[in-house]
Formats: C-alpha cells, sequence, structure tokens
C-alpha cells in the first residue's frame, strides 16, 4: 500500500469538519472569537498557512452563515445536509470532495485551538519523506487530529460505517503509521461554555507574553524513530486543560 516517494511531492489538501450544531455549547461555537477572528476563519487561516491546497470545509448547522464568514479565504465549502447524523457524515462528505490532484488529506477540527499551522505542516512534510499511509498525531496516549490520510485510505474512509470511521482505519493501519508527538494540552477543545473561557484566558496570556510562544511558532522538534517531539508546538498552552475531550481520529462532538 506504501505509495511511491516520487509521488508524495503534489498537492496535500485540507479537510476541515464544521458542520455540527455545537448542542452542548447551546448556541454555534464556530463563530465564536479567539484572537479577533472567529474558530471557523482561524483554522482554515492555518490551514492555508500550512500549505494545505486545496482546502475543503465540511459546512452544515448554519452553512449559509459559514459560507459568508469564510467567502474572502480560498477554500471550498461543501453542504453535509445529513451532519445531525454525526461526524462520520461529515467526514465521508469532505474525503469524497478532495480532487483527484491532491496525493492525500489532512483532516482538522475547527474547535481545538492549539492547533497550530507547523504541527498541520510538520504532518505534511513527514509524509513527504517516508512511505506511509497515515501520519497521526499523538496527546500522550491519546491519537487525535490533525491526522493525515493517503489517497490509497479515501475508499476506506468512505465506506467506513459504524462510530469513529476515521478511528477504524487509524486502527486497522496503526502498524502502518507514522506518529508525532505533540503536548497533551494542545488536545484542548471547546465543547462548553467552561471551555471558551479557560481558553480565552489562556491565550490571554499568551498575548500578554507570559511564559508563551508567539502564535503558530516554529515547533523545536526533534527526530526519534516514527515519533517527534515538539514541545513547544502549542502556543499559550501551559498544561493539560480540565476541559480536554478525546478527539480520536476523525471524530468531533458536536
Amino acid at each position: 500500500m506504501p505509495s511511491d516517494l516520487s509521488e508524495r511531492s503534489g498537492a496535500v489538501a485540507g479537510v476541515v469538519l464544521a458542520a455540527g450544531s455545537s448542542t452542548r455549547m447551546g448556541r454555534n461555537k464556530l463563530f465564536f472569537e479567539l484572537d479577533g477572528q472567529t474558530l471557523l476563519r482561524r483554522v482554515v487561516r492555518r490551514a492555508l498557512r500550512a500549505g494545505l491546497d486545496p482546502i475543503v470545509v465540511v459546512v452544515g448547522h448554519e452553512a449559509e452563515r459559514a459560507r459568508a464568514e469564510l467567502a474572502d479565504l480560498p477554500c471550498t465549502p461543501v453542504d453535509n445536509p445529513d451532519h445531525a447524523l454525526g461526524i462520520n457524515r461529515s467526514l465521508r462528505t469532505g474525503i469524497s470532495h478532495v480532487p483527484e490532484r491532491a496525493r492525500a488529506a489532512v483532516v482538522m477540527l475547527a474547535d481545538m485551538p492549539f492547533v497550530t499551522s507547523d504541527m498541520v505542516a510538520g504532518l505534511v512534510a513527514r509524509y513527504r519523506e517516508s512511505t506511509s499511509p497515515l501520519v497521526i498525531s499523538a496527546y500522550g496516549d491519546v491519537n487525535a487530529p490533525p491526522m493525515l490520510y493517503d489517497r490509497a485510505l479515501f475508499s476506506e474512509l468512505r465506506q467506513m460505517s459504524g462510530e469513529g470511521c476515521g478511528r477504524q482505519v487509524v486502527r486497522r493501519h496503526r502498524h502502518e503509521a507514522v506518529a508525532l508527538s505533540w503536548p497533551e494540552a494542545a488536545l484542548q477543545d471547546i465543547d462548553v461554555p467552561e471551555d471558551y473561557e479557560r481558553v480565552s484566558a489562556e491565550l490571554r496570556v499568551a498575548d500578554a507574553g507570559i511564559g508563551a510562544a508567539p502564535d503558530d511558532a516554529a515547533p523545536e522538534v526533534g527526530d526519534s524513530g516514527n515519533r517527534v517531539a515538539a514541545d513547544n508546538a502549542a502556543p499559550g498552552v501551559s498544561g493539560a486543560g480540565s476541559g480536554t475531550g478525546a478527539k480520536d481520529a476523525g471524530t468531533a462532538t458536536g
């Protein structure tokens, strides 16, 4: 299954999953602001800075509002009319809209604010120098987005059924995967109001320059077999947050 290295210099797409209804938040968290921009714009801009091309954004709940928010950015919103049925439908929708010219795709979530463009670019760089069909992010013992899938895995992602189709593919191909290790605190997500308040406070501390790296600062990466230590990859993170969710591969909360 591994691709020839000569094929890996082409485009790597981004698939941003942004269709959920944010039921636990009470209103659409995609339009909450951090650092003066909405979570939705923030994740798409980080995908752009990481060099992903093209970028497919799966929208559903308040789709027209999401499209308007992204109108000036070079990305392609696609509708998932079945978004209420779970994240698997969004993943399959996004992968199905990745054009043929892309050799692989990085799946990203809008509600993981400490995932940086350098982390995403690191996945792509490792993909290009390996023959693995899968490059995964590891936060301690948890595997979670962003995840990079080679085109050879797209058909499996589209055909999987049941809970966690992305997670199923990761488990099936874990022996072939390359893993990059990020600080566990970068796994923090925003699902309930308390999460948003906590993350906003941490970013205010970062903006004040108190023990924090600049936004998207280049991580200090040290190679160790198939794992990479990048302790500075998540700016503004000083420790694991109490609201951290187990965002396993290809999954998210609504």
